[in-house]
């Protein structure tokens, strides 16, 4: 039999791998990596460090070259989404056939947290029930990007009988859902919050977090929209990429607090 295991490292800091992490780490056989189209060098890095740190024997790797996201200028993203996974699924099934035999194990370094705005289990799981001998797969969490800008602002994600909400950008469009006071927003590259009433809401900003390069900004969300364009625009100059991520707050109970 084979297994395959999502192994989440963290947001950025290299500390934030768990001890079930470096285990897997160190027990798989084979490791695929997910190289993205215009890969950034630090994100290549920063999993080969991982690597060095937590292994000492050595590992097979095999490189699956990502198919591009069109979905940002297509018209029905649905259908987009539907056939770069499938891309990846043929792609990521021809690489585990070849390259993991029996009685292996081919692990996945996953970025966070694998079961939090991650596509990769959802594409293990349609190759393991397509596959044509057994697979097994397990999912080792790790520290995502919402957990860790809640701890850089030093800030609970809830406040005391009310829900919170995870939310991709593009569903901000019409602002603030209702009935909702607390809305982590991921996969912002339009910079939303700039678009919304500002009115009654704090923003709580992070990018690059838990990396040296980490930048935090938080405030009323009409204070400080301008300030979290500029510095998200300069870092993206100086870097050539940028992960971000933050909780806007309605602000009818608690004032913000500095990150």
């Amino acid at each position: 039999m084979r297994e395959l295991v999502l192994i989440g490292v963290g947001a950025g800091d290299p500390e934030w791998v768990t001890l079930a992490a470096v285990r897997a780490i160190q027990e798989i056989d084979v490791l695929f990596v997910v190289v993205k189209e215009r890969e950034y060098d630090d994100l290549v890095e920063a999993r080969r460090s991982i690597i060095e740190r937590h292994r000492t024997r050595p590992l097979t790797m095999v490189e699956l070259l990502d198919p591009p996201r069109p979905w940002q200028s297509v018209p029905d993203y649905p259908a987009a989404v539907a056939a770069w996974r499938a891309h990846r699924l043929e792609s990521w099934g021809q690489a585990v056939a070849g390259h993991l035999g029996e009685g292996q194990s081919g692990g996945f370094l996953v970025w966070g947290d694998p079961s939090l705005y991650e596509s990769t289990l959802a594409i293990v799981e349609q190759l393991v029930a397509s596959a044509s001998e057994e697979i097994t797969y397990r999912v080792i969490p790790g520290v995502s990007s919402v957990l860790a800008l809640a701890a850089a602002h030093r800030i609970p994600l809830n406040r005391q009988g009310r829900a919170v909400q995870i939310s991709p950008a593009r569903m901000l469009a019409g602002g603030m859902p209702e009935g909702v006071d607390d809305v982590v927003v991921m996969l912002d590259g339009k910079q939303a919050f700039a678009s919304i009433d500002p009115a009654g809401l704090d923003i709580y900003w992070g990018a690059y977090l838990g990396t040296p390069e980490q930048l935090l900004v938080s405030g009323p969300l009409g204070d400080v929209a301008e300030e979290i364009i500029r510095v998200r625009a300069d870092a993206a100059a100086r870097l050539g990429w940028v992960f971000d991520t933050y909780l806007l707050r309605r602000r009818d109970r608690e004032p913000a607090r500095g990150g």
